[in-house]
């Protein structure tokens, strides 16, 4: 039989149904040896962005409860401090941590839904 065929994992898949459109939704991405990573990701249409879910300027989560977030004209509203981010670009406008963004990562459309790297470390 020999040893165990050893297979480097580098993106995790988001099934298309996981992703209604427009709505923004908590996960958590897996990735061999590593901890869970708990990432928010917004559907427009065919394209699909995905951020760590974690607040720049406090290093806490941005969600009040799991997968529940807080808006406000548009914008994702961190929980614990009131920074507001746009969901065009990531980018801290309003509150503490002014002018940071949240944390990219990298997705390319598959077969049944985005392929996602993670963030390196």
């Amino acid at each position: 039989m020999g040893a165990p065929r050893v297979v480097e994992v580098r993106e995790a898949l988001i099934v298309e149904a996981a992703l209604p459109e427009g709505a923004l939704v908590g996960l958590d991405l897996f990735w061999p040896g590593r901890d869970p990573e708990p990432v928010l990701a917004l559907r427009r249409g065919s394209s699909v962005q995905v951020w760590l879910n974690v607040c720049p300027h406090a290093g806490r989560r941005l969600d009040y409860a799991p997968g529940q977030f807080l808006m406000h004209a548009d914008r994702l509203v961190c929980a614990a401090h009131g920074a507001q981010f746009r969901l065009e670009d990531g980018a801290c406008v309003d509150g503490p941590g002014r002018g940071g963004r949240l944390a990219a990562l990298a997705v390319r459309a598959g077969e049944g839904g985005w392929w996602v790297s993670p963030v390196s470390g």
